[in-house]
């Protein structure tokens, strides 16, 4: 067997990350071979994870990358099991990354598809193979939960903590606008861009709802079709962001304020780790 030394055993910690028991015992394996020892570190941890494969993934980071001028823009929801790790700073590159080449890049209908592309902050290696080091090197369960790419001029704001974040497509207007209208997105929650976006299933619920309250109020017949249409511009008002009251101004909606600033809103993204 190779003689394995201390510098080798240094050596291979600094490049994977990992125990240096660890990368001892795959150096002893590889006879001295770094590379072969990277292999089989890897190849290990892959082992570890998919016993761990059952573990919830309810912590996280959901980033965006945006580009008004060049007309695009992207959502990804990375999980991971614990708030300490979704801040660590390679995690939130891991994250970052995964948006930005899902923007500027081809494209790409899955995760899968996203994570074989190259990575944006070191293009001589996938994503995949960046995901797979960091998840190595930490040991927890990662997740690329769910991503979307937006075609067109986009605005984005994303929370400090990556838990809640906003992509909104839109034309006319400017950028700070955009901003805005997203942050009001991230604290309202509306769940449609406007009325004709509601599902007609919801509203005809809300609709029965409020025709069945108007009844056992006592009101005739003949008045509660109008009473409900009445009551449901405050549903429209709590559901859709074009009919909600300003965060920055009540005195108007969110559709009129873009209406005011020149700015065609025309799609939004907005996900929330642990909300659907």
């Amino acid at each position: 067997m190779a003689e394995i030394t201390a510098a080798a055993v240094k050596d291979l910690r600094e490049r994977t990350g990992l125990p240096m028991m660890d990368c001892k015992k795959a150096l002893q394996e590889s006879g001295g071979n770094p590379e072969k020892a990277v292999e089989i570190l890897r190849k290990a941890g892959a082992k570890t994870m998919e016993k761990r494969a059952g573990r919830a993934t309810s912590s996280g980071r959901v980033a965006i990358y945006f580009d008004a001028d060049k007309g695009v823009g992207s959502i990804v929801d990375l999980r991971c099991e614990s708030a300490p790790v979704a801040a660590n700073e390679e995690f939130i590159q891991l994250a970052n990354d995964l948006a930005a080449q899902l923007a500027i890049g081809p494209g790409a209908a899955t995760p899968d598809e996203l994570l074989d592309q190259p990575s944006p902050s070191n293009p001589s290696q996938t994503l995949r193979r960046q995901f797979d080091d960091l998840n190595n090197r930490i040991r927890e369960v990662f997740k690329l939960e769910k991503i979307a790419r937006i075609d067109g001029p986009c605005g984005g704001y994303a929370h400090h903590n990556g838990a809640s974040a906003v992509i909104l497509h839109y034309e006319g207007g400017t950028p700070e606008l955009a901003k805005d209208i997203c942050m009001h997105v991230a604290a309202m929650r509306p769940k449609a861009l406007g009325v004709d976006d509601l599902d007609p299933a919801v509203v005809a619920k809300e609709r029965e709802i409020q025709s069945e309250i108007a009844r056992k109020e006592g009101k005739p017949e003949k008045i509660i079709e109008k009473m409900v249409e009445g009551r449901l511009r405050n549903f429209y008002a709590e559901q859709c962001l074009t009919e909600q009251p300003f965060v920055k101004d009540d005195s108007q909606t969110v559709g009129k304020v873009a209406n005011a600033g020149g700015m065609k809103l025309v799609r939004f993204i907005h996900w929330e780790l642990g909300k659907e």
